[in-house]
């Protein structure tokens, strides 16, 4: 594929819309949806998210986390991984949101910033990935219609002037990454 469908290479920057499922969470009796942590195997997956992220070059200029702690946490423990952690805005929006809501969410983002981290909560995120999508290399539309797994990491590129300019079918899905940290021995 050209220069994501041959348009505007001079003209607009690459942008990326990183989409980081949180990580696996544990189900606590008596606890709130939303006050639920992260479990053993999402401590160990959240990090290793943020190794992924590093070695993929994926890093953010700007980071919109949801609110619910498993989100919190997963966004905390994979930007740990980082030597200069981007900002990060806490959004109450993206706790439960649907494809509509995480674009007008997404669409608010400065022009200034290229690379954006959305950690948020299926199946919105899995939704999303797929709506903006027109195309993707390898088999990875096809992987994420099958499951988008806690901590998966879906990169999508697209070029425009601004975030506001996002739109269904209008990016690539580049990268899919599901991480995974190792196991205690």
């Amino acid at each position: 594929m050209t220069d994501h469908q041959g348009q505007g290479q001079g003209r607009n920057p690459l942008r990326r819309l990183v989409v980081l499922r949180h990580a696996k969470s544990a189900w606590p009796p008596g606890v709130e949806d939303h006050d639920r942590p992260l479990g053993p195997r999402g401590l160990r997956d959240a990090p290793a998210a943020g190794r992924a992220l590093a070695e993929a070059d994926r890093l953010p200029d700007l980071a919109l986390c949801s609110t619910a702690e498993r989100a919190r946490r997963t966004w905390e423990l994979a930007a740990a991984e980082w030597d200069t952690p981007p900002p990060v805005r806490h959004d109450p929006r993206l706790y439960g949101a649907d494809v509509p809501e995480l674009l007008a969410v997404v669409r608010e983002v400065p022009s200034t910033v290229e690379t954006l981290l959305l950690v948020g909560h299926n199946p919105g995120l899995e939704e999303l990935v797929l709506e903006l999508a027109g195309d993707g290399t390898d088999d990875a539309l096809d992987v994420v219609r099958e499951k988008f797994p806690t901590s998966a990491i879906a990169v999508l590129a697209w070029r425009g002037t601004g975030w506001h300019d996002l739109a269904p079918g209008t990016a690539l899905l580049t990268d899919l990454i599901v991480p995974r940290g190792k196991p205690p021995h």
